[in-house]
């Protein structure tokens, strides 16, 4: 279907929903390539709507009454940001080849979206830029990153002139510049190698931190913004911890203390629940999956942790990772949680690492065919090294025909291969937080369950 008869389908289909007693917003288009049948609506975390792809991948949402705000629509495994109000009429087209780059707005309601596609473009177009940027002086970095945010401004200040934005697009549009030119700064002292302390820094450079709103309830699921929060904090800690937690350049030694301050600091600061919650969990999810404590020290964590979150509606999510943790301990065995072999028989990890003396268990997923690449002729290298130890593949991948054709296309066998049953459960049970993770048996129990693939055996 060319363009314009799928425009004509387009206002036909505004046409037929006309109802004089409902303000209706329309959401619509077609997806090039599309990755799954349906595109889904969320307004937050809260899915509102969502609509089948047709035979020529077209779909269609209708809405009645809506806040006007950000949403998003998710066509799995990929997002974007959608500004909505009511009596939009606005169609989309993308391919999902080149996801963002090919995402359009038309109709009623374009021009905030498209404004906002092209600043995420600019801004990922910019990296390369400013990373070079870092080392400079905070001064001449500071006047760098004002100048590029200034120009969007500038942008957004004629795009307003031009078609009347509304108050609240005009916020998004402004958070979208503002927050993600606010994050390089805060990213400033850590990237800047000739940084030691950041008393080193201009008095002037945080000076935007006099303007910030921690309770912006249109915000908190803005990446941007929430993006921003997460490094604000790491780095308000940090500062406060230096005497007492620092040692040699910009390390932590006391993580239990660091972390704790952290959540101490949002609670003293953010009050906005959705916010506060998710940086709680935040926090929570890195001291569990990245800093490997002691079960003592992951004790007085958590206690912490409810103590200032309470009622956090991650509460169960952040308990099970906890058990996750104190269940991976050394000396411990493998938890019985399940995974597939290639004829779809299921198995639990505590018998095949039970059936060899010495096993090591390592992670991929088809979605990563270079990971996967690395990882093999890691193995290669460490079983010629290592011939005691067995190694076995666990897919992170959904789909068993995915998983089959990765291993198959690099002429693998399926001996020591093996799917992911439920892949959000072994994650968590198992810890996973990143695809070079390796976990040691020996003698049937835990050795390592954090260990590097890249590192020695």
């Amino acid at each position: 279907m060319n363009k314009y008869s799928f425009y004509f389908f387009f206002l036909a289909l505004i046409g037929c929903n006309i109802d004089k007693k409902e303000t209706l917003t329309v959401l619509a288009g077609q997806i090039i390539n599309p990755t799954s049948e349906t595109v889904i609506l969320y307004k937050d975390e809260i899915a509102i709507d969502s609509a089948r792809l047709d035979t020529q991948n077209r779909f269609s949402i209708t809405l009645k009454n809506i806040d006007e705000g950000l949403y998003n629509f998710r066509h799995a495994p990929q997002y974007q940001y959608v500004y909505l109000s009511k009596g939009d009429s606005l169609l989309i087209r993308l391919n999902t080849i080149y996801f963002d780059e090919s995402l359009v707005f038309s109709g009623k309601g374009e021009e905030i979206n498209n404004f906002l596609v092209e600043i995420f473009l600019t801004d990922e177009d910019e990296e390369s830029l400013i990373n070079k940027y870092y080392k400079l002086e905070s001064t001449a970095f500071s006047k760098k990153i004002d100048s590029l945010r200034e120009l969007k401004l500038k942008l957004l200040a004629e795009l307003n002139i031009e078609n009347n934005l509304s108050e609240k697009s005009l916020e998004i549009a402004n958070a979208s510049i503002n927050y993600n030119a606010y994050i390089t700064k805060e990213k400033y002292p850590f990237k800047n190698a000739k940084r030691n302390s950041f008393s080193e820094i201009d008095k002037d450079f945080y000076d935007y931190r006099k303007e910030l709103n921690f309770n912006n309830k249109e915000l908190t699921y803005f990446t941007p913004y929430y993006d921003f929060m997460k490094r604000h904090f790491d780095n308000l800690a940090f500062e406060d911890c230096t005497k007492s937690c620092k040692a040699g350049e910009l390390i932590i030694i006391n993580q239990l203390h660091f972390n704790n301050h952290k959540l101490e600091l949002i609670d003293s600061i953010v009050k906005e629940k959705d916010l506060r919650d998710n940086l709680f969990r935040n926090v929570a999810m890195s001291y569990f999956l990245k800093v490997h404590d002691t079960p003592e020290n992951n004790k007085q964590f958590l206690d912490e942790f409810h103590k200032l979150s309470i009622n956090n509606k991650h509460n169960n999510e952040i308990h099970d990772l906890y058990e996750g943790v104190i269940n991976m301990q050394p000396t411990n065995h493998m938890p019985n949680v399940n995974v597939l072999d290639s004829i779809g028989n299921v198995i639990s990890l505590k018998e095949i690492s039970e059936q060899d003396k010495d096993v090591v268990f390592y992670f991929w997923s088809s979605k990563n065919k270079r990971h996967f690449s690395n990882i093999t002729k890691q193995v290669t290298k460490l079983s010629e090294a290592n011939p005691n130890l067995k190694f076995i593949g666990i897919s992170l991948t959904q789909e068993q025909q995915e998983w089959q054709t990765m291993v198959k296309s690099f002429n693998k066998n399926f001996e020591n291969q093996y799917q992911a049953e439920d892949i959000d459960k072994l994650r968590r049970t198992l810890i996973i937080d990143g695809l070079n993770k390796a976990i040691l048996i020996k003698d049937g129990v835990i050795l390592d369950a954090y260990k590097d693939m890249y590192s020695k055996f």
